[in-house]
């Protein structure tokens, strides 16, 4: 029974020493020339400025979640349409007033969310 894992156990060891030895290998053999440019602060192509523990408004972690959430939901639109086709010559209508209903709630967190003032960015 456990010789059945004896290949994963071997895929596993096998992955970590390649990744070591590759690791050790560039640290090893690759080019060291460090400049003050080099060692400057990168992020996405923009200058620091200013403190780097500035601290957001919860709007914008808000904000964030409610995209994460409404992104989410509308994924599940998708297999829907594909089966819709199938079954819509069986039960087509309770499918589709199904789908209105998961759209409308979906509709009604968007408006509670908007007159909130959840999507408003200041």
């Amino acid at each position: 029974m456990l010789l059945d894992y004896l290949p994963i156990v071997f895929l596993g060891v096998f992955a970590v020493l390649f990744a070591a030895v590759n690791l050790s290998l560039t640290h090893l053999l690759g080019p060291k020339k460090p400049t003050r440019v080099k060692l400057s602060v990168y992020e996405s192509g923009v200058q620091p400025v200013g403190d780097a523990r500035q601290r957001f408004t919860i709007r914008f972690d808000l904000i964030a979640m409610l995209f994460i959430i409404f992104d989410i939901e509308v994924v599940f639109l998708y297999p829907w349409a594909v089966v819709f086709k199938k079954f819509s010559e069986t039960n087509g209508t309770f499918i589709l007033v199904e789908m209105l209903v998961f759209i409308g709630i979906l509709l009604l967190g968007y408006i509670y969310a908007w007159k909130k003032g959840g999507l408003t960015w200041d």
